[in-house]
């Protein structure tokens, strides 16, 4: 199979990587939940852990059975890539012990303004859909990167709803966020 091998990398590193930032989410969680924490947005959750889940069988899929090979633009998508896992890590750490896969709010906590939140409120979600079309699109599995594309945007489309209004009902959200946008810095104020 051609590019098999890269494939398989790219394929392990990801799923590594997510394993890892459950193991760190669940650490978290017990820390905010033992501090107060109120989680919100339990039902579509299960719909996002199903949504991720299916979009690596479909990548596999995609890839092996249709035999899928490498773009010919390959080296840009894996820069892209690249800075978008780097992102992802500038997120992470930049909430600390706040991080976590699911809406978990602590009543009147200050709001976290640093890092990537300084420029958009959402930065993982941003990361997460880019990825869901680099990833795939690194392999030409045009299909995963479509479908997955949208299922993301309609699914967040709740989740972030959801989320900003526990946020805003619980912290200072609004005022700390007021002049910034959900996935793109303001380039003019």
């Amino acid at each position: 199979m051609n590019n098999f091998l890269p494939f398989l990398v790219l394929f392990v590193v990801i799923i590594t990587q997510r394993v890892t930032e459950l193991i760190i989410a669940k650490s978290n969680e017990k820390w905010m939940k033992k501090n107060g924490a109120i989680e919100f947005g339990v039902k579509h959750y299960r719909v996002i852990v199903g949504m991720h889940i299916l979009f690596f069988v479909a990548f596999f899929g995609e890839k092996v059975w249709l035999n899928r090979g490498l773009s010919s633009i390959w080296p840009l998508l894996l820069i892209v890539f690249i800075v978008t896992q780097l992102v992802r890590l500038w997120a992470i750490t930049s909430l600390g012990r706040y991080w976590n896969t699911k809406i978990l709010i602590l009543a009147n906590a200050k709001v976290i303004k640093k890092g990537p939140y300084r420029f958009i409120r959402h930065p993982n979600y941003f990361v997460v859909a880019i990825e869901l079309l680099v990833v795939p699109l690194l392999f030409s599995s045009y299909l995963t990167a479509i479908l997955f594309t949208i299922f993301n945007a309609i699914i967040l489309s709740r989740r972030i709803q959801e989320e900003e209004k526990a946020l805003q009902d619980l912290t200072e959200y609004v005022d700390a966020f007021q002049n910034c946008n959900r996935f793109l810095p303001k380039i003019v104020k």
